[in-house]
């Protein structure tokens, strides 16, 4: 049975950031880039911010308990040729404002390999700034420090694939990452898999073609999970090797250096497992049983809302469109404001 209900309290109230989080995250991305732009060295050199990742894409999730949440944005820069043979540069301005500044300077900082990040209190949240330019031969780069070189990319590009994917299922594509990400993060599921490979391979496997051969393909969110689990499994099973996984919106990079062999292998054997399991839970006729093989897979918080059941309010054909009220973190959609890269 599908329980829509049970998954609309599920995401809200335990999956999904709280909004006073999110509207958290926004305001001190906001404060570090004025900060950055205030800067008479650095500021003239920005372009602009841009979103990314999953809190852009609506895929961001409440972490574990203890662990911060974050945010990532680009930080688009213009190119300076003075440093194309020291493209760390970039990296190092930021560095300097950050570290010398009078707030940020006082809270935990660095640099790592594609980024300067600033650390808040008690490890409740970090936010990375990651320098991006538009070359003059059009090409799109972020730095990587540790190679002292640029990397190709096409950061925009890869938010709107998703969300032409998330359109064709429904709005449930980012619903469906929410939930393997709780699986990873919180049941400890595939640990070791990046959140933007769990990204691609789900968006990969959502097609038109299949929702015209079945209109209900994608209609609510357990039956979108239901089929784009099971189609990710078949797909990894026909992979006993780690497949070579490219960027869908700039072919000629890849995410293989995401992962190892040993890594995929346990991604592969966890999707298997979790196949199995939500086929059966989604199958199950018994609506007590329904739910306690739900809850086996998602835990004891998976419930009903306290003010209706699964057979009252929404019953088990789902809300038409897949689309269950309160099911949403405000965040993208509501307030216009994202951040993170994947």
């Amino acid at each position: 049975m599908k329980h829509t209900d049970y998954f609309s309290n599920f995401l809200k109230n335990t999956v999904n950031l709280s909004q006073f989080n999110l509207d958290l995250l926004a305001d001190r991305v906001d404060a570090i880039y004025a900060a950055l732009n205030a800067d008479p060295d650095l500021g003239p050199r920005i372009v602009k911010k841009i979103p990314q990742g999953s809190w852009a894409q609506e895929t961001i999730i409440s972490p574990q308990n203890g662990k911060p949440f974050d945010a990532d944005f680009l930080l688009q820069m213009k190119e300076e040729t003075d440093w194309s043979e020291d493209v760390q540069e970039y990296i190092n301005a930021v560095y300097h404002v950050i570290h010398h500044h009078s707030k940020y300077g006082n809270m935990p900082h660095n640099r790592k390999c594609r980024c300067v990040y600033v650390e808040y209190a008690n490890n409740q949240m970090h936010v990375d700034i990651v320098p991006y330019v538009i070359l003059d031969d059009g090409r799109q780069v972020i730095i990587n420090r540790d190679n002292e070189q640029f990397e190709t990319t096409n950061p925009s590009g890869f938010t709107q694939w998703m969300k032409d994917k998330d359109k064709i299922a429904n709005g449930n594509l980012r619903r469906v990452i929410r939930l393997l990400k709780f699986l990873r993060d919180h049941k400890n599921s595939f640990t070791g898999t990046k959140s933007i490979l769990i990204t691609t391979l789900l968006g990969e496997q959502v097609s038109e073609w299949k929702r015209i051969s079945d209109p209900g393909y994608y209609s609510d969110l357990p039956t979108a999970l239901l089929h784009m689990v099971c189609d990710l499994d078949q797909w990894l099973q026909q992979n006993w090797i780690k497949p070579s996984i490219a960027d869908p919106s700039n072919p000629s990079v890849t995410f293989d250096h995401r992962w190892s062999q040993e890594t995929y292998s346990y991604f592969r054997d966890r999707i298997h497992a979790h196949a199995a399991e939500i086929d059966d839970a989604y199958h199950e006729t018994d609506e007590e049983k329904s739910v306690k093989k739900w809850q086996g897979l998602f835990g004891d918080k998976f419930q009903a809302p306290e003010t209706s059941s699964s057979s009252t309010k929404f019953g088990d054909a789902g809300a038409a469109g897949g689309v269950t009220a309160g099911d949403e973190p405000p965040g993208i959609s509501s307030s216009g404001r994202s951040g993170r890269a994947g």
